[in-house]
């Protein structure tokens, strides 16, 4: 049996919401907060080249985008108001983080209760 990957149908980037609203043909539609898209970035610069060299990035609550840009027909390039734009996100990895939104911000805003720092 093949299981067929999600294939988005619908991505608007709300401005004033701050969040990416994103339809799948599987039906599913997402609103992954602009925030949540730059801290859980998967660049190296976030993410790190190995296990265990992730960063906490702080200080994004109000992160905005100025564009977006297609890579292949695979994934998108996000390049926000902060100069950051080294993340391509998979439209596997936009499907995972509009399914775990609620648990990975709430994961997120743990670790930057625990490290002092604001979002």
């Amino acid at each position: 049996m093949t299981q067929t990957r999600p294939w988005p149908t619908e991505m608007t980037f709300m401005r004033e919401a701050r969040a990416l609203h994103i339809k799948f043909d599987s039906g599913e539609s997402f609103d992954i907060p602009f925030e949540l898209l730059r801290v859980q970035s998967p660049s190296a610069e976030v993410r790190g080249h190995r296990a265990g060299d992730e960063k906490l990035i702080a200080g994004k609550s109000g992160v905005g985008v100025r564009e977006a840009q297609p890579v292949g027909r695979y994934a998108v390039r996000i390049v926000f108001d902060d100069g950051h734009d080294s993340g391509l996100y998979t439209w596997d990895y936009l499907h995972e983080l509009g399914r775990e939104r609620a648990a990975r911000m709430m994961s997120y805003e743990a670790a930057i209760a625990r490290a002092g720092l604001s979002r």
